[in-house]
C-alpha cells in the first residue's frame, strides 16, 4: 500500500502579508512525528515554528532560508501514515499560531539600536540589532529570565538555537552553584557570605596572568576570613629588652655547638605568662556560655613554606627544656617545608606565635587562630637608645624585641592584655626567669 503524500501550507498569519523563512528544521527523508517543528517563520511582530500535522517522512522541501512566503504557500510535502482532514489541520494551525505568538518588539527605534552581546566573539563580528530565535527558544529564555542578546547564536544569521540556550543556561547555573557553595562554606565556618569577590575583567586595564592558589592558601584564606570577621580583635603592642638574653643565647649555642633560636626562649616565656594569666590558655565553649580553661600547654608556631603558611603544634611544651624545644622547632619546620604536616600535627593548639624573624619590620596585627583566644607576633630585634628610668640623662644602646599581642575581646579585657605584655617582657628581659 502506497502511503499518501500530503502538502503543508503556510497557515493564517493573523494579518501579516509576508514572512521570512529563517529556519528549516528538517531534511529530506527525515522521520517526523505529529507536532514536530518543520520550518521557522519570522515576521515584523512574531515568529513561529510550523508544526507537522502528520507522522511520516519528509518527501520534498519547497522553500529555503531567506525566502519570503505568504499565507497558503506550499512549504513542503510529507509522506504520511495517517491522513488528517484539512479543516481539522487548519483549526490546529490557527490555534498553534495564537498560542505560540512571540512577544512584540518594544519599538522599531529600540530594535534598531545596537546592543552589545556578552556572548559575542572576540573580533566583535556578532553584534546584531535583532536576535533571531524560534518561539520555543524565546519561551524557555523568558522562563529562565535570559536575555537572548547575551548568547552568541550558532545558527544561520546568528540565530540562537535551543542548544545555544541550553549551553548558556548550564554555564550560568554552574557559576551560580560555585558562588552558592563558596557562600555556604563561609556561612558554615562563621564567615560573611559577602566575602566572595565580584568577578572583574582585569585584562581590560592591562596585561595579566593567572596563578592558581595552593590548597594551603585556599583553606587558610577561608579560616582567616572567618576568624577576622567573627572575633572582636584587639592588638596591643610593646617592646622588651633582650640584650642579655641574646648574649646568653649566642654564647650557649656556640659553646654547645647547637642551633638555638630566640623563638625557643619566647616559647618558654609565653608558657610562664599563660600560667600567670590562665584566661589566655582557654577557648570559648560553643554555646558562648562558658570559658574552657586548659591545663595543658600546646604551642602553635607559624612556619612559612613554599605553598603557604602553616601552624604546627608543639605539644606539652611546658615539659620541655630549651634544647628540646629548639630541636623540635627545627624538626617541625623542616617537615613542614619538605614532606608536609599531618592534620594531627596542626591540631590542639592553645596559643600561637607568629615570628617574622630577621625579615624586618616591627609591629603588625596577627589574626587569632580560633578556637584559641590570643596570638603573639614577634619581629626583628632592633638596637635602640634607651634612657634610664631614674630621669637621668644616661642612655644606653639596648636590643629591643617588638611584641604584638592580638586577643579575643570577648574573653580578654584590655587590662589583662597589658598585664600579658608586661609579664612577658619581664620574663624575656632576665634570662634567669626562664631557667627557674
Amino acid at each position: 500500500m502506497i502511503n499518501p503524500v500530503e502538502k503543508v501550507f503556510v497557515p493564517d498569519l493573523n494579518g501579516t502579508s509576508t514572512v521570512d523563512v529563517v529556519g528549516i528544521l528538517v531534511e529530506l527523508g527525515d522521520r517526523v512525528e505529529k507536532e514536530d517543528g518543520l520550518i521557522t517563520l519570522e515576521g515584523d511582530k512574531a515568529s513561529m515554528d510550523i508544526p507537522s500535522p502528520f507522522s511520516g517522512r519528509i518527501k520534498d522541501i519547497k522553500v529555503k532560508i531567506g525566502d519570503k512566503v505568504k499565507e497558503g504557500d506550499e512549504i513542503l510535502t510529507v509522506e504520511v501514515q495517517e491522513k488528517k482532514k484539512g479543516k481539522e489541520f487548519g483549526k490546529q494551525i490557527r490555534g498553534t499560531l495564537k498560542n505560540r505568538q512571540l512577544e512584540k518588539k518594544e519599538s522599531r527605534e529600540k530594535s534598531q539600536t545596537k546592543e552589545i552581546s556578552l556572548g559575542s566573539s572576540e573580533n566583535g563580528s556578532f553584534n546584531p540589532a535583532v536576535v533571531y530565535a524560534g518561539p520555543v527558544v524565546r519561551r524557555i529564555a523568558r522562563e529562565f529570565g535570559v536575555n537572548l542578546s547575551d548568547i552568541k547564536g550558532t545558527g544561520k544569521k546568528g540565530r540562537v538555537l535551543r542548544e545555544d540556550l541550553q549551553k548558556y543556561i548550564r554555564q550560568q547555573l554552574k557559576k551560580l552553584k560555585i558562588f552558592e557553595e563558596k557562600r555556604e562554606l563561609l556561612r558554615s565556618l562563621g564567615g560573611s557570605p559577602f566575602l566572595v569577590p565580584h568577578k572583574i575583567d582585569f585584562s581590560k586595564f592591562g596585561p595579566i596572568e593567572k596563578e592558581a592558589l595552593s590548597k594551603i592558601k585556599k583553606v587558610s584564606g577561608v579560616n582567616l576570613a572567618r576568624n577576622w570577621t567573627t572575633i572582636p580583635h584587639v592588638t596591643q603592642f610593646g617592646e622588651t629588652d633582650v640584650t642579655e638574653l641574646e648574649k646568653f643565647r649566642q654564647n650557649y649555642a656556640e659553646k654547645n655547638k647547637i642551633r638555638l633560636t630566640l623563638l625557643a626562649f619566647v616559647i618558654k616565656a609565653v608558657i610562664s605568662t599563660l600560667k600567670y594569666l590562665p584566661c589566655f590558655n582557654a577557648s570559648l565553649d560553643s554555646s558562648g556560655e562558658y570559658l574552657i580553661l586548659k591545663r595543658y600547654f600546646h604551642i602553635g608556631v607559624a612556619v612559612d613554606t613554599p605553598k603557604g603558611l602553616v601552624v604546627p603544634v608543639i605539644r606539652n611544651a611546658d615539659k620541655k627544656g630549651l634544647i628540646e624545644l629548639a630541636k623540635e622547632l627545627d624538626d617541625i619546620s623542616t617537615k613542614a617545608r619538605t614532606i608536609g604536616l599531618s592534620l594531627y600535627d596542626m591540631q590542639g593548639g592553645c596559643f600561637s606565635i607568629s615570628s617574622l624573624g630577621n625579615i624586618g619590620g616591627a609591629f603588625f596585627t596577627p589574626i587569632i587562630n580560633a578556637p584559641e583566644v590570643a596570638i603573639l607576633g614577634i619581629a626583628q630585634m632592633q638596637w635602640k637608645s634607651i634612657c634610664s628610668s631614674d630621669n637621668s640623662i644616661c642612655c644606653r644602646a639596648r636590643l629591643m624585641l617588638p611584641l604584638s599581642l592580638s586577643y579575643d575581646h570577648r574573653v580578654v579585657d584590655g587590662v589583662d592584655g597589658a598585664r600579658f605584655i608586661v609579664y612577658l617582657s619581664e620574663c624575656l628581659s632576665d634570662v634567669r626567669n626562664l631557667l627557674l
